[in-house]
């Protein structure tokens, strides 16, 4: 399992499996446009991988790590939840793993469930579901269906690179649309703007609505925390865009990192104010399971002077640990620097006019599709 993804003039040893264990990280060339800095083995593996120069000084070459696509096809698409701090109960994710390469992405984890790293592997051996959209069909035919808004982007972005090529999403939204049923998105992808045929008329239903995380306004900050995601204006012109079509748009201020882009709360919330937006969230930054290590891993590359600051603070709003996944206190924390972050992100969004309602998309116009041998409708 672990031998397919030997790097060029690199040797790989198998040791046992420590999740903690020190990952020496790949040569530069790997980590260009890429977000993790190793690639350690998933949780449920038996050995770790520890990579080290084989003797012939060759482990600074350059060498670009590809994208590979895996196509799978799920017998379900829609994936349900009850999480009581979500607010949604089901969702629909078109793509495993993400090319954007976001450090600090808390979906990561879910790639050792295939048996590969959360690490490099996340963002490079990326998995598409080109049979969605006649899943999608058969799920809401179903005479027990009852229609709720879905969610999509909940795990990884419909809107990443490869979207462009398989358009698995836009195949998805052309069955919401043809049904009337709702959906809200959740992207980093200007991408999302070329939707907006769909998207509109969807809208003028209020059957859509979209929001884009907006992480922070440097490019630069965003080039080496979110590599391959839609640089920060992009993000806010698709934002204009949206909204001068019509579409109900909201800016997710996320995540929130302290000592790193926390300062800027008050900027994004101003600049997508400026763009249209009249919703805006924030989240704080959630180190679930492997990401704790991938972003320490990044923090003291891209930004040693700060890392330890930036951890400290980390612990003090999750009471001394590096993460808690206890429900209502994950997405924002506790403790006085968290208070003090919650309390400026809800004067900024009073000052400038957002939040003032929240839209509830319409689920009354859902039209099932016909069962077979099923009696169609004369009006």
């Amino acid at each position: 399992m672990f031998l397919d993804r030997v790097y060029h003039a690199r040797m790989t040893t198998l040791i046992d499996h420590r999740p903690s264990a020190p990952q020496v990280p790949p040569p530069p060339g790997h980590e260009r446009g890429r977000g993790a800095r190793s690639n350690a083995s998933g949780r449920y593996e038996r050995e770790a991988r520890l990579i080290f120069d084989d003797g012939w000084g060759t482990l600074e070459e350059e060498t670009r790590l590809s994208t590979s696509v895996t196509e799978e096809r799920p017998k379900t698409i829609i994936t349900r939840n009850s999480s009581p701090d979500i607010g949604f109960d089901r969702s629909i994710n078109p793509y495993r793993g993400c090319e954007h390469g976001c450090s600090y992405c808390y979906a990561r984890p879910s790639h050792a469930y295939m048996g590969l790293s959360p690490g490099l592997d996340f963002e490079s051996r990326l998995f598409a579901k080109p049979n969605a959209p006649e899943l999608l069909r058969r799920e809401l035919s179903d005479p027990k269906y009852t229609p709720r808004t879905i969610a999509l982007g909940t795990n990884t972005d419909p809107y990443q690179p490869i979207e462009r090529q398989y358009r698995i999403t836009r195949g998805i939204l052309e069955v919401l649309a043809e049904l009337d049923h709702p959906v809200g998105i959740v992207t980093k992808s200007a991408l999302v703007t070329r939707d907006i045929d769909i998207l509109g008329p969807m809208a003028e239903k209020g059957l859509a609505k979209v929001a884009l995380s907006v992480t922070t306004l440097d490019p630069s900050l965003s080039r080496a925390m979110e590599p391959r995601a839609s640089t920060p204006a992009r993000r806010l012109r698709a934002l204009e865009m949206l909204n001068n079509a019509g579409i109900p748009t909201a800016v997710m201020v996320a995540p929130v990192i302290p000592a790193l882009n926390d300062r800027e709360i008050e900027a994004i919330l101003k600049a997508a104010s400026a763009a249209g937006v009249g919703e805006a969230g924030y989240v704080l930054l959630r180190l679930p399971l492997e990401v704790r290590d991938i972003f320490r891993e990044w923090l003291m590359a891209e930004r040693p002077d700060a890392a330890g600051h930036v951890l400290s603070l980390i612990r003090s709003m999750r009471e001394g640990k590096d993460y808690d996944a206890t429900w209502g206190r994950r997405q924002t924390g506790t403790g006085p620097y968290a208070w003090t972050m919650g309390r400026r992100f809800e004067l900024a969004c009073k000052t400038l006019g957002l939040n003032r309602r929240r839209l509830s998309l319409n689920t009354d116009l859902f039209k099932r599709p016909p069962q077979k041998g099923e009696q169609l409708s004369l009006l």
